[in-house]
């Protein structure tokens, strides 16, 4: 189901009293920049607003979809983001993974805003990020005093992400097509084209926020699933 979704067990579905998908975005007058902005802020303000103990529900429901990915009981290695404020949480996740002596990785964001990468291996091996000013409007990780967290140990280099056989991203929304909408800053739009072909990468997200149609640039990276609380969304036009 990549439209009309119905399923809100957990799940984010109101800008300005509508579903998202009641319409295609950007189908108005401007540019792809400010319809990506607008969308960016609507999506915020709606996770803003999502109940603490949805969001707790949401985790269990995400993880428990993530986990039914083929994919994931073949990967050695998988690339996956630390979730922070209001994020689909992968904390779960990340021990799971890690339980399962997965080979996990874990970005680490650098001066340039480029993503450099380590093995996760708990979250007491985290440590405040050193440029939260980079991304004023993000909340602090869960168990991270301010910033972003960040892993203790050494940094394997920005090229790492493409030893992954499975990437797991995080977006605001996705489009039917596999456009994901990112925050703006680029970083996973370069990290992506490292990943070589053939290697999925899935977005998480909640409920409502997998839509028809994103706003797009020439430079966006598409992923090929989308996973929210009610299951696996796969993307066939992705590429």
């Amino acid at each position: 189901m990549l439209t009309g979704q119905t399923s809100r067990r957990a799940g984010i579905c109101a800008r300005d009293g509508r579903d998202w998908d009641d319409g295609p975005v950007g189908d108005q007058a401007g540019t792809a920049t400010e319809d990506k902005a607008g969308l960016r802020a609507a999506v915020l303000a709606a996770r803003r607003a999502f109940p603490e103990s949805a969001r707790a529900d949401a985790a269990s429901l995400l993880t428990e979809a993530v986990l039914t990915l083929p994919e994931v009981a073949t990967a050695r290695t998988v690339a996956v983001y630390l979730s922070f404020g209001t994020e689909p949480p992968t904390a779960e996740l990340l021990n799971v993974l890690q339980a399962r002596s997965v080979r996990v990785l874990v970005p680490v964001l650098r001066d340039d805003l480029d993503l450099d990468w380590a093995i996760y291996e708990n979250r007491d091996q985290l440590s405040p990020g050193p440029h939260p000013e980079l991304h004023p409007s993000r909340a602090a990780p869960s168990g991270s005093p301010t910033g972003m967290g960040t892993p203790d140990d050494d940094l394997l280099g920005v090229q790492t992400v493409a030893e992954a056989d499975l990437v797991l991203v995080p977006a605001l929304a996705v489009g039917a097509d596999g456009t994901r909408l990112g925050r703006g800053g680029g970083s996973y739009d370069r990290a992506l084209a490292r990943v070589p072909a053939g290697v999925p990468v899935v977005a998480l997200l909640y409920d409502g926020e997998l839509l028809p149609a994103v706003p797009s640039e020439p430079h966006d990276r598409r992923v090929t699933a989308v996973v929210t609380p009610s299951g696996v969304h796969r993307l066939g036009d992705a590429g």
